[in-house]
């Protein structure tokens, strides 16, 4: 009934725009905007934790480069077959990249400087949670527009209508290979659903952090809800697999599992979680130098005089 009244998705896509002699993709436009959108959210989060925006702006600097590097790589060994040459592995504008190689690439080349700026990296990860929630929405943005990730058929009222052969997209319009194609079908279009599912979480992280948690729970519950919806949306694509799953699947299992037992187990032990808050043992006040230590130390089991007051005489 819905189907009726709603219809398929059915639009040409914009896979790049002509300006003189370059090439824009709406895809990597998306990319770009949506990290700066993310940056941007995290800086007053990190601010609340203590983190100056010249410490944010130095990891962001690494993270970007990170996420190119890690999201090309983490593409390439689930697609390896699909090379010719080892010079093809470089050839980045072709396409061919992966958002969860992105977000390990980002955290692997910032942890060298948040050792060397003693940051906490459960703090860092926490304020930069719900940018990454929003990056990845202004992301699909761009893979909708180009019409990325289309997958298996369906007769879902969501689905994206195939448009005429000529019309070029960014992956192919199922059921398997371009060649095959068959005008008008309808496919399930899971950059949408990871669109809207992600809009959510970002709402849900918005709310959580309205409360003071401890360390790495804002964190923790991006990757789980994200590891989730990588997984189940998998299974409607049309992609390499590897003992039934996809890389993106056995990814993002993994991730799940580990970041569910971190969750159990700071929930129980919430002091592993923020032992950066703990004050010093001395308390906050000031220092005390030897001396009044040892004065300390030697009135410990001494009594105090007790004085009794004078009587009191009316006039």
């Amino acid at each position: 009934m819905l189907r009726a009244v709603v219809g398929y998705l059915s639009y040409h896509p914009l896979v790049h725009v002509k300006l003189g002699p370059l090439r824009i993709s709406p895809h990597g436009v998306g990319i770009a905007v949506g990290f700066l959108a993310g940056a941007r959210l995290m800086l007053p989060a990190a601010d609340r934790k203590g983190i100056r925006d010249e410490q944010v702006y130095s990891l962001l600097t690494r993270a970007a480069i990170g996420a190119i590097i890690g999201a090309r790589l983490a593409y390439v060994v689930n697609h390896a077959g699909d090379y010719s040459s080892p010079l093809e592995i470089f050839k980045i504008w072709h396409g061919g990249i992966s958002l969860l190689g992105g977000f390990a690439g980002a955290i692997l080349l910032a942890l060298p400087k948040m050792k060397a700026e003693r940051l906490s990296f459960w703090k860092v990860m926490d304020a930069a949670a719900p940018g990454l929630a929003l990056g990845v929405i202004i992301g699909r943005i761009g893979d909708l527009i180009v019409a990325d990730h289309l997958g298996k058929r369906t007769s879902f009222f969501l689905g994206y209508k195939c448009p005429a052969l000529n019309v070029p997209t960014a992956s192919p319009c199922a059921p398997t290979h371009l060649a095959d194609r068959t005008v008008g079908a309808v496919v399930h279009q899971t950059a949408l659903y990871d669109f809207i599912s992600t809009i959510f979480l970002l709402a849900f992280l918005l709310r959580l952090r309205r409360k003071d948690r401890y360390d790495s729970f804002l964190i923790l519950v991006f990757a789980v809800w994200y590891g989730v919806m990588r997984v189940v949306e998998d299974f409607l694509r049309e992609d390499v697999r590897h003992f039934g799953l996809t890389g993106s699947q056995w990814s993002s299992i993994v991730l799940v599992v580990v970041c569910l037992t971190l969750l159990a187990f700071y929930r129980h032990t919430p002091a592993v979680g923020q032992w950066d808050r703990l004050p010093p043992a001395d308390g906050p006040g000031e220092d005390i130098d030897d001396e009044d230590a040892a004065a300390q130390t030697a009135n410990i089991g001494e009594q105090p005089t007790l004085i009794p007051p004078e009587p009191h005489q009316e006039e």
